[in-house]
């Protein structure tokens, strides 16, 4: 017999320690197996991260860096909150993550992208990255 115990909040590990118990008692033997899950990132999370994009694009055209000469030189294109996604955002996010979606990241792991293209574009371009958006940041 497989039970699956979802432990999120105080009530539901209480839950969990009372079904442990019960079966303890039951059969005197229990293999329990812990698998540690972080939570998939919030709406808040994911307006926090088209707020930064968008500021991260105004930020790179504002200083002159226009995709071309931050990616390519064929051609000059402005940056957007949608194109700083795709080739500065992504990128990272699947080489740290594994993950292609921003829907199936987890609450730490926007912080954690953010931090290192924040110190890819200090390092690269001297461009001081936009602060991850706070709760009181508004999305426009």
């Amino acid at each position: 017999m497989t039970d699956t115990l979802i432990i999120n909040s105080e009530i539901a590990l209480a839950q969990a320690q009372r079904k442990l118990a019960e079966m303890w008692r039951e059969n005197k033997y229990v293999e329990v197996e812990f698998r540690r899950k972080a939570k998939q990132r919030t709406l808040t999370q994911n307006r926090a991260l088209h707020l930064f994009c968008q500021w991260l694009a105004d930020t790179l055209n504002d200083a002159g860096y226009d995709m071309r000469k931050t990616l390519r030189q064929d051609v000059d294109i402005p940056w957007t909150q949608e194109s700083v996604k795709e080739h500065l955002w992504r990128p990272i996010q699947i080489a740290m993550t594994d993950k292609r979606s921003t829907t199936e990241i987890t609450t730490v792991e926007p912080t954690e992208i953010h931090a290192v293209l924040s110190r890819h574009l200090g390092q690269k371009l001297g461009i001081a990255c936009p602060e991850w958006p706070k709760r009181e940041d508004r999305a426009a």
